[in-house]
């Protein structure tokens, strides 16, 4: 049975970042996400997750000027610098919080400029080997380009093609399935191809990205193909609810508490 983490950039908006911690653990999960720790101290979180056993599932390395619309720095030239100070803080909190795996966002970049892709995979070596020392697993997502124009990483075949040819054994692939089945579609056969190198799942409904129960894919399906692949790594809720959080977990009742 999958063992879903609530992403608290998106769900629970209706308390305090901090409080979502507790109302995530009162509604039933054993596991959170979120995209960005930064606006608060790690000591915070950690006491959070401890207070209500919740495990840290995922969280995104800094992103750069994310107000500015910056997505990432990783295949940025020029920018290593700051890439490499981001993973230092992001160490602080994955110390403090105990996660696992870390998102390093690619950032907005021609895939065709070969400046950009040698900086990718630079940036790729270099986070995986600081990462490695401290028993963390690297992830990379592809992002479609309807959410996220100009992405640099927005193809799952390209993603995997990169992460054979790095061989770095902690670099894995963020498969994200409302992605997926907007770039690509086929996302079960996908799943089934994909599955050794796949360190995290994520998912919400397609098109509108709310709870994962209906429009265009069979979750419950997806869901027990999950099962059915072996799978044992966390599956993100990146989803916005369609009204009040609480209201919208009706999906969810079937794994409250895994």
């Amino acid at each position: 049975m999958p063992v879903f983490a609530a992403n608290l950039s998106m769900m629970f908006t209706e308390w305090p970042f901090l409080d979502r911690f507790d109302a995530a653990a009162d509604a039933g999960f054993r596991a959170v996400e979120y995209l960005f720790p930064y606006e608060h101290p790690p000591e915070a979180i950690a006491e959070r997750l401890v207070r209500n056993g919740l495990t840290q599932a995922l969280f995104n390395a800094p992103p750069g000027n994310w107000s500015a619309g910056e997505r990432g720095l990783a295949a940025l030239a020029g920018r290593f610098e700051e890439f490499d100070a981001g993973l230092s803080r992001a160490l602080l909190y994955a110390e403090a919080t105990g996660v696992k795996r870390v998102h390093v966002m690619a950032g907005i970049a021609d895939r065709a400029d070969a400046d950009a892709g040698a900086m990718y995979r630079h940036a790729l070596r270099h986070a995986a080997e600081r990462f490695g020392t401290q028993g963390l697993d690297l992830v990379i997502e592809p992002i479609n380009t309807r959410n996220m124009p100009g992405y640099f990483l927005n193809d799952f075949a390209y993603a995997a093609a990169l992460i054979g040819e790095l061989g770095l054994p902690n670099l894995k692939l963020q498969f994200d399935i409302y992605h997926c089945q907007i770039l690509h579609g086929d996302v079960t056969m996908r799943l089934r191809a994909l599955l050794p190198i796949i360190g995290h799942v994520q998912v919400a409904s397609v098109p509108s990205r709310n709870e994962p129960d209906g429009e265009e894919l069979n979750f419950p399906y997806l869901f027990d193909e999950l099962d059915r692949l072996g799978y044992q790594g966390f599956v993100g809720c990146e989803y916005n609810p369609r009204g009040k959080t609480l209201d919208g977990l009706g999906w969810f009742k079937p794994f409250e508490g895994h």
